[in-house]
């Protein structure tokens, strides 16, 4: 908690503050969005997805500090691609104290 949606209207959710963290956690699908809880062994236990059509899934997450300045990707290793164009462009306005 709390959970925070990629969707909906600014200005109306929660607010992000230095010193949260928080994770990103994409799920795509080949199929349909529908997913369902999984019970390998006849048993839940509380984290194991699959998609309720049975389409190949693929599943990330990134955890996320809010800074002062932005945020710093706390779960990058080495190696790790650069980010997408439209994130750099993002951290160097940012950094130039332009607002988003």
């Amino acid at each position: 908690e709390p959970q925070v949606l990629h969707y909906g209207r600014p200005g109306t959710m929660e607010r992000l503050e230095p010193g949260m963290i928080f994770t990103i956690e994409p799920m795509i699908n080949a199929g349909k969005r529908d997913i369902k809880e999984d019970a390998k062994g006849g048993q839940y236990d509380g984290w194991t997805i699959v998609t309720r059509d049975h389409s190949l899934s693929a599943q990330w997450e990134h955890a996320v500090l809010v800074t002062e300045t932005g945020y710093e990707v706390l779960t990058l290793s080495a190696g790790s691609p650069p980010p997408p164009a439209f994130v750099r462009e993002a951290q160097a306005r940012s950094a130039a104290g332009v607002p988003a």
